[in-house]
This record gives structure tokens, sequence and C-alpha cells, in this order.
């Protein structure tokens, strides 16, 4: 069962089972909690951050959904259109033929900027009542997703990223725990008392006195002109005042600047100002933005959810009576390239938990030179012993060393990749175009052969990890919830008495993740889970 759902801004709202009669409703929370304990359908809506937050905040949890402007996004992208509007005024705009209105800010924002996406153009949206709106874009793209190359998979990936947008939302309503206390004692130790506004922390004060006395004059250590004049005062030239290039320069200023730049980031990003805003009642409450890189892969619109610095995982403990199952995959692009391949070889070393030590053998018994070459396959590296170590692997795993190769020689052609359920790069931009054909043609097309190479693992490695996310959370006991996602790694907060069954479903939706991924396959997902107090410990 499918249901159309509009809200109002009043709390009122709109509902309309497909092919069935429409309902206005004064409280649309309540009546979503009815039909969903009744039914549990499938609700179809514009888009996820605009309704499911209020009702997650009324208590209302809903089991699937339908993303109409994620999918939008989606088939798009298979159109070789990836970065036109993606709203459902737009996709119904477009099938109208009516003015196609731009998306809204927060849209706008959510897409990556790259070199191979075009403009956004489009005026104002249409003038329709927004259920209607919704059923026709929703029938129409029931319709694409059949055309699309491989429909099966591709009605994985729309369900995958809705219930994405779900997932998202929740982790946002329901937060990470985040001692507050423990948060300021850190702080504390590693920055000194908190500041009065507009003042540094005492030991960042130290460490930009200690610099100034380094170079016999004040230098301000947040500036990186002051900082590359200085040295250049001490007869010595950078190029920037990045910390690597800090690093390989000898100078007494040079150990306090990089104290000072790693404790500066932590107070910019992370410190107290930051917790005002992002930390209540214990919880860190993120806004995730589902398929916020143009891979899949999630960003954040605010909190840094997914740079969280180590140091700060010490405040990230579980409630009392409570603990975190904390479970990443281990060396999870190498064993969808072997699953995407079917490479026998690599597949079959893949099976292994440690997929690097497996392969060692093939690389005179380096695990490292394994590890290399993976990644150089993977990546485009051809630094160092990258060209000897790919050399064995086009010579040992041919099948992989032609997948990825394939993927970038249609990169450097301008063609389109797309990962195995379907997502799709970005086309080439017409800036692009223009430096293929100048004089730096051949680094233009070798830069993107590079990221198509990458897009097809990396997209799919996102696709799975979502899939999993996905299972996992139609499997966790109550009220275990999914507090944080990374990538390839996920966090449930959950009672202690339950830990053992969580850990359990954390493996069993690895397993089904892979099944409904690709079937039948050799190659081994291991997502080992522990039960931790705080963060810092599962490491």
């Amino acid at each position: 069962m499918q249901v159309l759902i509009a809200a109002d801004p009043d709390g009122g709202g709109t509902i309309r089972p497909v092919g069935g009669p429409t309902t206005r409703v004064g409280d649309l929370a309540e009546a979503v909690r009815e039909l969903e304990a009744a039914a549990r359908p499938r609700w179809v809506w514009a888009d996820a951050r605009r309704i499911y937050p209020a009702l997650l905040a009324r208590g209302v949890r809903l089991s699937r959904c339908h993303d109409v402007t994620l999918t939008e996004g989606l088939l798009l992208g298979a159109d070789g259109r990836y970065g036109e509007p993606r709203s459902a005024e737009a996709a119904y705009a477009r099938l109208r033929g009516l003015p196609v209105p731009e998306d809204r800010a927060e849209l706008a924002e959510a897409a990556q900027a790259s070199l191979f996406e075009p403009e956004d153009t489009g005026p104002a949206g249409p003038d329709v009542a927004e259920i209607d709106l919704l059923s026709e874009a929703y029938d129409d793209q029931l319709g694409r997703i059949v055309r699309t190359a491989h429909p099966g998979r591709f009605r994985l990936l729309v369900a995958a990223e809705s219930a994405g947008a779900l997932i998202a939302a929740e982790m946002g309503h329901d937060g990470m725990p985040w001692r507050e206390d423990a948060h300021d004692e850190l702080l504390t130790e590693l920055l000194g008392p908190r500041p009065v506004h507009g003042m540094r922390p005492s030991k960042l004060q130290a460490l930009a006195d200690e610099i100034s006395a380094a170079f016999g004059h004040p230098v301000n250590p947040d500036s990186p002109q002051q900082i590359v004049k200085a040295f250049k005062g001490a007869g010595i030239a950078i190029p920037s005042a990045r910390s690597r290039v800090l690093a390989s320069v000898e100078h007494p200023g040079v150990a306090p600047l990089l104290a000072y730049k790693e404790l500066a980031r932590l107070y910019s990003f992370h410190g107290w100002v930051w917790a005002d805003q992002w930390v209540r009642g214990n919880r860190f409450r993120a806004e995730y933005v589902v398929a916020g890189v143009v891979s899949g892969r999630w960003a954040t619109s605010g909190g840094g959810a997914l740079q969280i610095p180590k140091v700060m995982r010490r405040v990230v403990v579980a409630d009392d009576g409570w603990t975190l199952v904390v479970a990443d995959a281990a060396q999870l692009e190498p064993r969808v390239l072997a699953a995407m391949a079917g490479d026998g070889g690599l597949a079959r070393a893949a099976g292994e938990i440690d997929l690097y030590a497996a392969l060692a053998q093939a690389f005179g018994g380096e695990r490292d030179s394994a590890k290399i070459a993976m990644l150089s396959a993977m990546y485009g590296g051809t630094s160092g012993d990258a060209p000897k170590l790919l050399a064995v692997m086009r010579q040992r795993f041919p099948q992989a060393y032609t997948f990825v190769e394939d993927a970038a020689r249609a990169g450097e052609e301008g063609r389109l990749v797309r990962s195995w359920l379907g997502r799709t790069c970005p086309q080439p931009s017409a800036r692009w175009r223009e430096l293929v054909s100048g004089p730096d043609g051949a680094r233009a097309a070798r830069d993107r052969g590079r990221f198509t190479r990458n897009f097809v693992v990396q997209a799919t490695a996102a696709e799975w990890a979502l899939t999993l996310m996905a299972v996992l959370r139609g499997r966790l006991p109550d009220p275990a919830r999914l507090v944080f996602f990374q990538h390839d790694e996920v966090m449930v907060h959950c009672p202690l008495d339950l830990a053992g069954e969580v850990r359990a479903a954390v493996g069993g939706a690895a397993e089904e993740a892979t099944r409904l991924l690709f079937g039948r396959t050799p190659v081994r997902f291991p997502m080992e889970a522990v039960a931790v107090g705080r963060y810092a410990d599962a490491k």
C-alpha cells in the first residue's frame, strides 16, 4: 500500500492512498500514526526534511517511504542530467512542460560542486495543490524506474536512498550520546578554561606567544599570510602555511605552530561555541544530508558529524544502563570491486577477514604492497612502487583491473559511468569540455578518468552501506536506535541487555545487504560489532 502525504504549516495536511480518495486532516501526525499502525504503508512525500522531523517530534516513526526529491535526483543522473532541479515541484513542471523552478536553498547547497557539474537554472514553482503535484510526479517516477538499464537494481537503490532519508531524520532527532560535562572537562584539559568572547583559551595563547618568540616579533598564527612572511623573514621560503608544508621545515617556530593549528581546529570546530549550538540534553544532534556527495555518500549541513576528531570520541558515552554497539566494514571498497568485477582470484581473497593479508602472496608476501596495489587501482595512483605493483595486479587479477580501467577510460572520453545499482556520475561540464580540447586536455581527461575510476567503486560501497543501514534499522529491537553513520561505520545506542541481539542484527544485516546487492558471491563483507561504554573504546 502506497499513501501520498502532504503537510500544512498549521499541523494539518492531506493524505491520499494511491488510487484512492483524498482526505484532509486537522492533525496530520495523529492521522499518520493511526494509518502506520494499521497498514504500515509506503509513505510517498516530496522531501523527508519537510515533513518527517515534525512527525518524529510527535513520537511518530514510519517503517518506509518513497522520497520524490531523492528519487528525482537519481533518475536525472541516470538520464545524464545530474544537477538539474530535483524537487517534486521541478519534477512536475518538467512533466507538464512548465517552467522548471529552482531547488530550495537547502537542496542546492546539498549538491557537491565539482568540475563535472552543470549550472542550476529555473524560475518559480507551479501553482497546483501539492498532493496532486506529488501524485503525478510519483507515477512518472515509477515509469522511469522501469526504463532504467537494470530496473530491479534501481528499485533497490531508490528504496535504500529513501530509507536513508528516514534514518538521517531519526539520527538528528534522537542524537548521539554526548556527555556535556565530559566535553567541557576535555576542552579545559586541552585548551584551558573557557575564555571570554574574543579571547583565545590560555593554552592557545601560550603557544601563540611561543611562536612569536621563536621569530623574534609578533606573529598571528591564525594568519597564513603572516606565517609565510615570518618564515621568509627567517630566510625560509614556503609555498603555504599548511601543516604538511610546515612539517618539512626546520625552525624553532614549527613545533608550536603545528601544536597551535591542531588545538585551534579543535577549538573552532568542536569547542564550547560548537557545543552550545549542536549539543542539547547530552545529545549531539547533527543535520545529515543523504547523498550529499556525488558518490552517494552522506554529508552534513551542520555540526560536522562526519569529522569528529578521535580525541572527541572520549565524550561519546552511553547512558547509564545502556551501551554503544559500534561496527565498521573491513576493507569495504576492495571487496566491492571483487564482487562487481567477478574476478575469481580477488573474490577468493575477499572471502577472508583480512583481504590484504590474503593477497600478500601475489605481491611477494608483502601485505603493504597488496594494499598499495589495490588502492592504486581504485584511485589511479602512479607514484612510488604503484606502477610495478599494478603490473602484478593486471596479471594476477585481470578482471578487477580491467573493470576500473574501463571506468577510467569512459571518464577520459567524457562518457558516464554507473554504480552497481545505477547511481550515475555527473556529466562533464562545459568547462571540462573546453579544457579537454585545449593544451591541457590530456591532464583534464586523466583527472576525470581518476574520478570515474573511483566513482564506480565508491558509489557502490556507499550503496552497500546504505542498504546495510536500511536492513539494520528494521532488525533493531526497540528501544535500540541508530545514532551515528559514517561511510562504512554504524553506531547503535541500546540497553545493555540487548547488546548481544544488536550485535547479531548488525552481522545479519551485513549478510543481507551483500545478498541484496550481489546475490550469491564468495566475497565476504565482515562487520564485527563491539559493545562499549564510550566510543573511544571501540578502536
